[in-house]
């Protein structure tokens, strides 16, 4: 399902993070007194209405600096007002209406968007103090009182996010298309790949590292199955993003992976693999995207009978952690193998979206049990009375134990691979959930 994205805004220091650990139900913007804490954006997942929302945790904005650190983060705020769907605009009680939050008023009414006037800190219940109808003269609508450490009112101004956002937003991916992210580090060709399948110069492709800024989707239909290719930027290492389009490419090629059926991860060939296609792929894996690595370049590459074996040998031992992922060597420049591609594309996502019997799943696990005893500790043997298959993409099991302090990683570690053995899931991680008996 598509997610809105929802910007919170406001000068520094009048509770935003505060606002946004409420809403999303967890710490993880930095909360200070001191302003300008919150230097980049920060973004999480919140739900409302049964609907799933980003939010996008913002620096506070300095109209009027000459501060490079505050002109930046005032710059960061205007990415993500350009990506938002709705603006939380949000202003602090105890101060009042001051010039800065006039001037912030005048460039988010410039935007265009929807915005929603949050008055913050407002922390006692009953009547409300006469310095909120201050906030009128903003010529925002009417202000929502919220008290961002108690939680009051933060229904009431979702309410509002939600009344500004249209239903289409919200649609359903369409089931009978596979979403496929491209991800990689810059000028690894991605949009060279997409340019090829598409038959158009849908990307704009260049030398130049970061030419693509933005996500963009481009739908082809292939053996009577249709696809929907989504271009990311390149993600680069954190200590390069300087410059504030990199910061906001780095956060639409993270919703172009949350978008993603298949996410398949680009090498470039030339280059060889470098740390920052690990932490790439670590992003896939953590969404629990089916995966595909593909070698770019190719056809660039001085080999003979050997290069393609030992390559591939070295790449097993780079990417340790997901070693379920396949392997393809490609040109996006003469399409060399793009066919072959397209093949495993199909293939992993029927294997990320692969539902296993309690019965079949049951007798693997009476083998493997035989084969090899669960451990023990301190003369306690791990029982395990069942185990359940709980949902796809990735494919989830729930076993139930008798405590789930015996059941090691190791054992899930072999539990894991005598699943693959038998029904393959290739291609997708595996998860498992460890419950003790008894509980919900």
């Amino acid at each position: 399902m598509a997610k809105p994205i929802v910007a919170v805004v406001g000068r520094p220091n009048v509770g935003k993070s505060t606002l946004f650990n409420k809403i999303i139900g967890k710490r993880l913007s930095i909360v200070d007194d001191t302003p300008g804490v919150t230097r980049d954006r920060i973004y999480g997942d919140a739900e409302w209405q049964g609907k799933s929302l980003m939010l996008i945790d913002t620096g506070g904005i300095e109209p009027k600096t000459d501060d490079i650190i505050l002109s930046s983060m005032r710059n960061q705020a205007k990415l993500a007002i350009d990506t938002a769907s709705v603006i939380i605009f949000v202003t602090d009680l105890k101060s009042g209406v001051t010039a800065a939050d006039m001037d912030v008023a005048a460039m988010l009414q410039k935007s265009g968007k929807p915005i929603v006037l949050c008055v913050n800190k407002c922390d006692r219940i009953g009547e409300t103090p006469m310095e909120f109808y201050e906030f009128y003269n903003l010529g925002l609508g009417d202000p929502i009182a919220v008290s961002s450490v108690h939680g009051h009112g933060t229904g009431d101004l979702l309410d509002a996010v939600m009344s500004h956002i249209d239903d289409a937003e919200f649609e359903e991916d369409d089931e009978d298309i596979i979403n496929v992210a491209v991800i990689g580090k810059p000028n690894a060709g991605k949009s060279s790949l997409i340019n090829f399948i598409s038959g158009e110069e849908r990307s704009i492709v260049s030398n130049i590292a970061g030419t693509t800024r933005d996500a963009i989707d481009t739908k082809v239909t292939k053996n009577g199955i249709n696809y929907n290719f989504i271009d990311t930027a390149g993600l680069r290492r954190k200590s390069k993003v300087e410059d504030n389009i990199e910061k906001y490419s780095v956060l639409r090629a993270k919703m172009a992976i949350d978008r993603a059926d298949v996410c398949v991860i680009m090498i470039d060939g030339v280059d060889g693999f470098t740390e920052q296609d690990s932490k790439v792929a670590g992003l896939a894996l953590e969404e629990g995207k089916a995966c595909i690595i593909a070698v770019n370049k190719w056809d660039a590459v001085d080999k003979d009978g050997t290069t393609m074996d030992a390559y591939r040998k070295k790449l097993m031992v780079d990417f340790s952690f997901m070693p379920y992922a396949p392997i393809v060597f490609i040109s996006a420049k003469t399409g060399q193998r793009v066919d072959r591609l397209f093949e495993l594309i199909k293939y992993v996502n029927e294997q990320n979206t692969m539902r296993i019997s309690t019965g079949m799943l049951n007798d693997i696990l009476a083998d493997a049990t035989a084969r090899v005893q669960p451990p023990t500790d301190k003369g306690k043997r791990l029982k395990i009375y069942y185990m359940t298959q709980a949902s796809t993409k990735p494919p989830t099991f729930v076993c139930f134990c008798n405590k789930a302090e015996l059941f090691h990683f190791s054992y899930q570690r072999y539990l894991e691979n005598q699943i693959r053995s038998t029904f393959g899931l290739e291609g997708t991680p595996v998860r498992f959930v460890i419950r003790e008996r008894g509980d919900k």
